[in-house]
C-alpha cells in the first residue's frame, strides 16, 4: 500500500457454531444466521446503538426475498438504524472479498469503520419451478377475467409441476467442484493417503484449538454451542476405508477429505486505528494488502481451484515479499487436493513461468506454520462465511503470537481466488507494513 493511505485494523471477529448440512440448523434462513453473528458481534465489543459505517456481506445459496439480504440482517441487530448493509457474492470468497473492499475505504479515509459478513445454509435451498410452469403461473396471475385465467391454464400437464432443485454444479461445465478437483488431483498427482493426512492433522489442530479454548469467538446459536463436523477422535485407518466420493472408480477425493456441505455464519469487524481508539478497542492485527483472480477453467480447461495460486503470486509482487515471508499460512482446506495442488504448483518451475510469469519456483512453505489451528474439513464450510471465519482466526493467532504475518488463500466456484495479508507488529515495534 501506499505510505499515504491509514492502517486497517482487524479489531476481531465471531462465527456461529458451524453444522453439518440438515442437523443444527434446520429452521433457520440465511437471514437467521447473519443476523445471530452480527448480534455476536455487536455483543463482544459493544457496539450496541453504535452506526458502522458499512456492513457488507452475502450469501451463496440464496432466495429471490434475499435481494439485500445484509440490510435485513442489519436491521434486525442492535446496532444503530442508520447503519447501511450492502450485498454482494463471489461465492467463497464473499466475506473476504467484502472485507477487502472496506478495507480501502478505511485505508483513503471514506469510512472509518465496517463489519464484513457471510452466511450460507443448504438446509434452506431456494427450490425452482419449470420455466414452463412459471411463465403459465405469471400469465395466469396477470388475467383479470375468470375467463381468461382458464385459458391460461389451457394445457397443463403434471409435468409442469417439475422443480429444479439448486445444482452443485459449474453452470459452464456441468461438472461439480469436487469433479473439477479430482481432474486436479489426477493432473497434479495428489495421492489418496496426502488427502487424508491432511484432513486428519486438519481435525486434530481443530480439536486441539477447541480444548485450549481458542474458539471463544464462537457465539452459541439456535441452541448449538459448538461445531458439529470437527472430530476429535478421527482416524487415519477409517478414513482410508471410504469409498471415492465423485469419480467412484478412479477417484481419491471422499467425504473425509472435502468439505461437508455446511450451515453457518460469520462477521469480523474492521476500523481505523482513530475509531478503535475512540472506541476503547485494541487491534488483533492490521489488514494490509489482498487481491484476487479469475482463471479460464472452461476453453482452456486449467483447474477450477487454482486462481489462488496466481492471486497470491500477485499479491506477492505488490507487497514485495516472498512466499517464504509468513509465520502463518491459512489456505481454505475446499478439498485436501485443493490445498496440495495450489502448494506442488508454486514449487514446480513450468507452472510458474507458464501461468505466473516467474523465472522461478515461488517455492515450497514451512507446512508446520499451514493451518495451525485447522481449517474447513475440520470446521465446515458455509460458502460466504470462511473468509470472515478465517479473517478472526489469523487475527488471533497472531495476536497469541505477539505478531507476524499470516497470508490467507481462498478457492472459489467459478475460477476464481481471493487472498489477503495480516500483519502484526512484534512486541510492541510498530513497524507495521502497510
Amino acid at each position: 500500500m501506499q505510505p499515504n493511505l491509514r492502517k486497517v485494523a482487524v479489531i476481531g471477529g465471531v462465527r456461529t457454531p458451524f453444522c453439518r448440512g440438515n442437523t443444527g440448523y434446520d429452521d433457520l434462513t440465511n437471514l437467521d444466521l447473519m443476523t445471530a453473528a452480527l448480534n455476536g458481534l455487536v455483543e463482544k465489543y459493544h457496539l450496541q446503538g453504535e452506526h458502522i459505517d458499512e456492513v457488507v456481506g452475502g450469501a451463496v445459496i440464496t432466495h429471490a426475498k434475499d435481494f439485500n439480504l445484509t440490510r435485513e440482517a442489519v436491521i434486525g441487530t442492535k446496532l444503530r438504524e442508520d447503519t447501511p448493509g450492502i450485498t454482494l457474492s463471489q461465492a467463497c470468497g464473499t466475506s473476504l472479498q467484502a472485507a477487502l473492499g472496506s478495507a480501502a475505504k478505511i485505508a483513503i479515509g471514506q469510512i472509518e469503520s465496517a463489519i464484513a459478513a457471510g452466511s450460507d445454509t443448504v438446509s434452506d435451498p431456494p427450490i425452482e419451478l419449470k420455466r414452463s410452469f412459471a411463465k403459465r403461473l405469471a400469465k395466469f396471475s396477470m388475467e383479470k377475467t375468470l375467463t381468461g385465467k382458464a385459458s391460461s391454464l389451457s394445457g397443463f400437464s403434471l409435468g409442469d409441476l417439475a422443480i429444479s432443485p439448486p445444482a452443485n454444479a459449474e453452470p459452464r461445465t456441468g461438472l461439480s467442484m469436487g469433479q473439477h478437483c479430482e481432474l486436479m488431483a489426477k493432473e497434479w498427482q495428489i495421492s489418496r493417503a496426502d488427502q487424508d493426512q491432511l484432513a486428519y492433522r486438519s481435525h486434530k489442530r481443530a480439536a486441539a484449538a477447541c480444548d485450549a479454548g481458542f474458539l471463544d469467538l464462537v457465539v452459541p446459536t439456535a441452541g448449538v454451542f459448538r461445531d458439529n463436523i470437527l472430530r476429535e477422535n478421527i482416524s487415519l485407518e477409517k478414513i482410508a476405508q471410504l469409498s471415492p466420493a465423485f469419480d467412484k472408480e478412479h477417484g481419491t477425493l471422499t467425504a473425509a477429505n472435502s468439505t461437508p456441505l455446511t450451515d453457518g455464519a460469520s462477521a469480523v469487524l474492521l476500523s481505523s486505528e482513530d475509531w478503535a481508539a475512540a472506541h476503547g478497542l485494541k487491534p488483533m492485527a492490521y489488514l494490509t494488502y489482498g487481491q484476487h483472480y479469475g482463471i479460464d477453467f472452461v476453453d482452456a480447461m486449467r483447474g477450477l481451484l487454482m486462481a489462488p495460486t496466481i492471486a497470491v503470486s500477485k499479491m506477492l509482487d505488490q507487497a514485495g515479499l516472498s512466499l517464504q515471508d509468513f509465520d502463518f499460512y491459512e489456505i481454505h482446506e475446499a478439498f485436501a487436493a485443493q490445498v496440495l495442488c495450489t502448494l506442488k504448483a508454486w514449487e514446480d518451475p513450468e507452472f510458474c513461468k507458464t501461468m505466473l510469469g516467474k523465472d522461478k519456483p515461488l517455492g515450497a512453505i514451512d507446512r508446520s506454520k499451514l493451518n495451525v489451528k485447522g481449517s474447513s474439513l475440520a470446521y465446515g464450510h458455509p460458502f460466504a462465511a470462511t473468509g470472515a471465519r478465517i479473517i478472526a482466526m489469523l487475527a488471533k493467532i497472531l495476536e497469541e503470537n505477539g505478531g507476524g504475518r499470516g497470508l490467507i488463500s481462498i478457492c472459489t466456484a467459478g475460477g476464481m481466488g481471493v487472498c489477503a495479508i495480516l500483519e502484526r507488529p512484534r512486541d510492541g515495534n510498530d513497524a507495521v507494513r502497510v
